[in-house]
């Protein structure tokens, strides 16, 4: 195997963003060859993603949407670990694409650890009730609203939510996918729904 010259891995970390490490480990792997090198990182994003996911984001931003009547908006704040992407036209359409989805989907959470305990319990008690009437056996009972109360917080909790635009992935796994492809750590921190009525 060649040595790996130093020059190379600091034009990857540059092109990148990556660490050392894992630039001159993808070398390795690819015998030096640094085309091979990029298609190695570029295969292993969304486990970057993954740890991105620890790094601070104190930049990014604040995007409104009004729905074409006048009667729902949403704001939504998305941090990025520079104002270099929070400038970058990919991250604000994923925002607004975010902004879009929760005027559509309508959460009320951006997670299940915000969701009040006591509204989860009052649900349990709900579907108990609800599979007895049925007449489900005891033994049954408990298993069946675990897997509704996980479908429940699927609906209401953001980052479980189907992407209205690909329902075969979650906003979470789209939220890792911009991560893997901007290459920082991006955080959805919170959002407001308004409606009128409502």
């Amino acid at each position: 195997m060649s040595k790996i010259k130093v020059e190379e891995i600091s034009k990857l970390r540059q092109e990148t963003g990556l660490g050392i490490i894992e630039i001159k480990k993808a070398l390795e792997k690819a015998d030096g060859d640094r085309e091979k090198a990029m298609m190695i990182l570029r295969e292993s994003g969304v486990m970057k993603a993954i740890k991105k996911a620890e790094r601070v984001a104190n930049n990014g931003i604040v995007d409104a949407y009004i729905h074409g009547d006048g009667k729902i908006g949403v704001l939504v704040e998305i941090s990025s670990e520079t104002d270099f992407v929070a400038r970058n036209q990919e991250f604000r359409d994923f925002v607004h694409e975010i902004a879009l989805h929760i005027v559509a989907a309508d959460p009320k959470y951006l997670s299940r650890n915000q969701v009040d305990p006591d509204e989860i319990e009052e649900e349990k008690r709900i579907y108990r009730e609800q599979l007895k009437n049925e007449g489900k056996p005891e033994a049954m009972i408990e298993k069946i609203v675990e897997g509704k109360i996980n479908h429940y917080l699927s609906e209401i909790c953001l980052l479980e939510q189907n992407y209205i635009k690909n329902p075969d992935q979650t906003i979470e796994g789209l939220l890792k996918e911009k991560i893997a492809k901007i290459g920082e750590n991006i955080v959805i921190k919170r959002f407001a729904r308004f409606a009128i009525g409502c």
